[in-house]
């Protein structure tokens, strides 16, 4: 007489376990550093083309002859009209606190400089737009040990 066997053994079961088990072990933190690049890669298009739109905005503004670099607040022509870096993006941005987007952390009225923060994870790296200079940077020298990383890698 013949036997066939039409299920799996208890043996067999526990080893697919624990094979998935070593797989996802290894898996789930590639996946979170992947996540992680693609909101640095996102920033870093972003960042330079802010950076891009300001100096546009300045070449046109010097053309009419005047010097400033483009200030902050809720008019045309402005930095931030409706969206975020709605003034020198064709699109501006939406703003939200969320992993891999801006938000606008300083006044609209400050003439001078302007803060935003993007967030990577959930690390807010702090940038500051300089009206004086049209600078748009971070500062890899202030915040959290994580910021700064962040920062780093966003601007260089």
């Amino acid at each position: 007489m013949k036997t066939s066997k039409h299920a799996f053994t208890m043996i067999e079961l526990v080893f697919v376990i624990v094979v998935i088990g070593i797989l996802s072990a290894i898996a789930i933190p590639k996946f979170a550093a992947t996540r992680t690049d693609a909101q640095i890669s996102k920033g870093r298009a972003d960042i330079s083309s802010i950076r891009s739109g300001i100096m546009t905005e300045r070449q046109s503004r010097l053309i009419t002859g005047d010097s400033k670099f483009i200030k902050v607040g809720t008019d045309d022509g402005e930095l931030d009209h409706n969206a975020l870096f709605g003034g020198v993006l064709t699109y501006g941005i939406k703003d939200s606190a969320t992993a891999g987007h801006w938000t606008n952390t300083g006044g609209e009225d400050d003439e001078s400089t302007t803060t935003y923060d993007y967030q990577v994870s959930q690390t807010p790296i702090k940038f500051t737009y300089t009206r004086s200079d049209g600078i748009f940077t971070c500062s890899t020298t202030i915040g959290s040990a994580k910021s700064k990383e962040y920062c780093g890698k966003l601007i260089n």
